[in-house]
């Protein structure tokens, strides 16, 4: 069961998670993205990467899902480092979404994504597993915006206002 609150009445669920980011004075930083496994986005690259996230319980704090997610999703651990706030963003879909940016590296050659189970093709009764990212891969920051869910775009710019003014 994920974190929800009342909101009018409405359960609204809550997803954290961190966004890493890389690079070197005078180049532009890249960040990374995983592009979303299973059969709805095999073919589809342009918003179809996304921040690596998700759900989390009431009783569990932002920060500790967004580690827990980070870990799940891609198979490897949060590098060290201290997690730079990015905010909240509410989702088409009423969720909302809470991000960390994290300065460091990660070699996409390691990640071993997490896998989640659903019945494909729908409505045929067989139950199939998916890793919940296919892949992962660095993108500069000026380019992500074309490949990231459009519902996450504004933590991409929330990053580039941040690291603009840390220059």
């Amino acid at each position: 069961m994920a974190a929800v609150e009342k909101a009018g009445g409405k359960a609204v669920k809550r997803s954290a998670g961190i966004l890493l980011f890389r690079g070197t004075p005078g180049a532009t930083p890249e960040v990374l993205l995983g592009h979303m496994g299973g059969p709805f986005w095999a073919s589809k690259d342009a918003g179809g990467w996304t921040i690596p996230k998700g759900e989390y319980e009431p009783d569990e704090t932002a920060e500790a899902a967004a580690r827990r997610e980070f870990l799940e999703e891609l198979g490897l651990p949060v590098p060290d480092g201290e997690l730079l706030p990015l905010g909240e963003n509410t989702q088409p879909n009423g969720k909302i979404v809470t991000i960390w940016a994290l300065e460091g590296d990660l070699d996409t050659a390691l990640v071993v994504p997490g896998t989640f189970t659903m019945e494909w093709p729908r409505g045929s009764g067989n139950v199939r597993e998916f890793p919940e990212v296919d892949r992962a891969e660095w993108f500069p920051l000026d380019a992500a915006g074309d490949k990231i869910l459009t519902a996450q775009r504004t933590f991409l710019d929330r990053l580039h206002r941040l690291l603009a003014a840390a220059d």
